[in-house]
């Protein structure tokens, strides 16, 4: 016979145990309530993407050593500094691919930062800080609207100048489809300066020039002509 005691204990730990499973169904039923509350309340449309707008590439070719524009449809921030930056992006990965007319290794990643600042003119002439004296760009420049003729200064990554090829041809052809580029994209801009990993540079891979300033202009031929 079962002592009196172990029956009330059984029947007080029924009762705990038929408690404790309606509390756990109750608090599932809220929980279950809250996730569908959570996805009707998220948002339905897709974020918002730049728009897609007609960019003119200055696209190098090792072959006869000219320029040729190229028109393509890419979706461009309206900030200025950013269109740079994605317009040379997409140049930069068409000499990645491997069919490249102009292969040099890195692609879009190969851009830093793009600073816009205003052109700097002594006597009408271009002028820069010396190398090593300069101060870093002012980023907030970029967000000002511009007023009259810029600079674009372009830091470029330490892995894309060491993957360079070396050559005065090779490395020319970079710098002005990179000026002519920027120019034909954002008129506005006059002169372009290099950086690399933030720092100036005497050369790009042991030949051209990256410590004066470039005139983004002369660097935009007519189509299909030598620079």
């Amino acid at each position: 016979m079962i002592p009196r005691y172990q029956t009330i204990l059984f029947i007080v730990l029924l009762v705990a145990s038929v408690a404790m499973g309606i509390v756990l169904w109750q608090l599932r039923e809220r929980a279950h309530e809250r996730l569908l509350y959570g996805s009707d309340s998220a948002p339905t449309h897709a974020p918002a993407v730049a728009p897609a707008e007609q960019a003119t590439l200055l696209v190098a070719s090792d072959t006869d050593g000219s320029l040729l524009a190229l028109v393509q449809s890419l979706p461009l921030p309206q900030d200025p500094a950013s269109r740079a930056r994605a317009v040379l992006g997409k140049l930069l990965d068409l000499y990645a691919a491997p069919d490249a007319a102009h292969p040099v290794p890195g692609g879009a990643g190969s851009i830093g930062q793009v600073f816009l600042l205003p052109a700097l003119t002594i006597n009408g002439n271009p002028s820069v800080p010396v190398a090593g004296k300069s101060k870093a760009p002012d980023t907030s420049s970029t967000n000002s609207q511009p007023t009259g003729p810029e600079m674009a200064v372009i830091n470029l990554t330490g892995a894309f100048v060491a993957s360079h090829p070396s050559g005065i041809q090779t490395e020319t052809l970079t710098v002005l489809s990179i000026c002519g580029t920027l120019h034909a994209n954002l008129p506005r801009i006059t002169q372009v300066r290099f950086l690399v990993d933030g720092q100036p540079r005497s050369t790009l891979a042991g030949h051209a020039d990256l410590t004066r300033t470039c005139l983004a202009a002369e660097a935009v031929p007519s189509e299909g002509a030598h620079p």
